[in-house]
């Protein structure tokens, strides 16, 4: 089910109140169920060794939500210098961070090796000769092209962009030793927002397979295996959620019997975002407008610039209207922002209650993906972010931004390159 009725029964009752001492639009955050879901996450792999969850900043990137992430004894996984920054910036050190980017400057090589380093997780073969000073241990992005299927939103592994082909594998770990590299990982990303758990148990066999593979031809013994994240959330009421329990036991055994047979293990790493972060966020917005020409548009204060998913990949949200209930579901609306382009819509012929101008809706599961794809085309600026505490009271984790934000890039010491 979208956001948990827990969330609901604390947030809604005190919304209009947010609504009017904050104004609206806002991503508002809930820090319980954030951290009820890392614990969970945690538990189920404690039996695997060195295991760790190295949340996905890209989620959601702010601050005090990376602090908790720390808290829980979670590492970072970044792919932009100001993701590294962050990460840094709220404590992360050395091998609390994995940077996986792809096409990646030199730029980003220096600051992934500045401050202690991190773990490099390295996309292509063609970048261990760019690395400017290549670390003692590194790691390589695995992609198994028609060995394995992907899914929507990550596409088919064979036209995705990320990773080295299977054929490469041998090649740059070897390559990665003549370089000076004496510790070693393994990582691949093979699909998102994937509730089918044998999926992700299958991920973490053929990595297994592939440790396997390439100790038996260069004598090396991984230290970790990445799974990647993927793990997904049911968006729509109906949907099953993942089956963590039996992923997890299911993983378990395997990483068991690999020690049972090599006399070691590696350790288990995973990227999880949208899982940690995702059903524990929810985007507040009102009801400015009602528009009846040949469908009833119910127009509201947010916009793409606050959630781009519905437009981006035609993804569900669920929609509740704070205050009425299922029952009253007696209207189908299209509910829409203000941007100029007509897929900026948050949900499209859509059974809901009556909507009067003035109510609240509360568009479900935006912790993750939401704020952080935001925008500014056509003018249109992010939305501030709350965070309902465990206290039950609410903090302002980031401003909305302002116009005077916007137009900040357009303040700079003249600089004419002369014909």
């Amino acid at each position: 089910m979208p956001m948990s009725k827990s969330f609901q029964d604390r947030l809604f009752p005190i919304a209009e109140e947010l609504a009017k001492h904050y104004g609206t639009p806002f991503h508002i955050y809930d820090e319980t169920g954030i951290r009820e879901t890392g614990k969970r996450l945690n538990q189920a792999f404690s039996a695997i060794e060195g295991f760790r969850e190295y949340f996905a900043v890209k989620a959601l990137p702010n601050p005090r939500i990376l602090t908790i992430m720390q808290d829980l004894g979670f590492g970072f996984d970044c792919s932009s210098i100001p993701e590294l920054i962050s990460s840094r910036q709220v404590g992360g050190r050395g091998e609390d961070i994995m940077f996986t980017s792809n096409n990646t400057t030199q730029e980003e090589f220096l600051m992934a090796a500045a401050e202690g380093g991190c773990i490099l997780n390295l996309d292509d073969i063609s970048l261990i000769a760019k690395v400017p000073v290549f670390p003692e241990q590194v790691c390589f992005r695995y992609n198994p092209g028609p060995r394995r299927t992907g899914n929507v939103i990550i596409g088919n592994p064979v036209e995705a962009k990320y990773g080295i082909t299977h054929d490469q594998v041998i090649s740059a770990y070897k390559l990665a030793l003549e370089r000076g590299a004496k510790r070693f990982g393994i990582h691949t990303m093979v699909a998102s927002n994937e509730r089918d758990y044998t999926y992700i148990v299958e991920t973490a066999r053929m990595l297994l397979q592939l440790a396997e593979m390439v100790e038996d031809d260069l004598g090396i013994r991984f230290e970790f295996l990445n799974i990647g994240g993927g793990l997904g959330i049911p968006y729509k009421p109906q949907d099953q959620p993942l089956d963590l329990d039996k992923m997890s036991s299911e993983i378990t055994d395997i990483f068991a019997e690999f020690k049972s047979s090599h006399g070691y293990a590696p350790r288990m790493y995973m990227e999880s975002g949208r899982w940690i972060t995702g059903p524990h966020g929810t985007l507040i917005t009102r009801a400015i407008n009602h528009k009846s020409i040949y469908r009833q548009y119910i127009g509201v204060d947010a916009c793409m610039s606050s959630l781009m998913r519905p437009g981006m990949y035609d993804a569900y949200h669920h929609i509740d209207v704070i205050g009425k209930t299922d029952q009253e579901k007696s209207e189908t609306y299209d509910v829409t922002g203000s941007l100029c382009e007509n897929n900026d819509k948050f949900a499209v012929q859509r059974s809901l209650p009556p909507i009067r101008e003035g109510d609240l809706l509360a568009i479900h599961d935006t912790g993750a993906h939401g704020h952080s794809m935001g925008f500014q085309y056509n003018g249109r600026l992010r939305p501030k972010e709350l965070l309902l505490r465990t206290d039950g009271s609410v903090e302002l984790i980031r401003r909305a931004e302002t116009v005077a934000d916007y137009f900040s890039t357009l303040n700079f010491a003249a600089d004419v390159f002369p014909a």
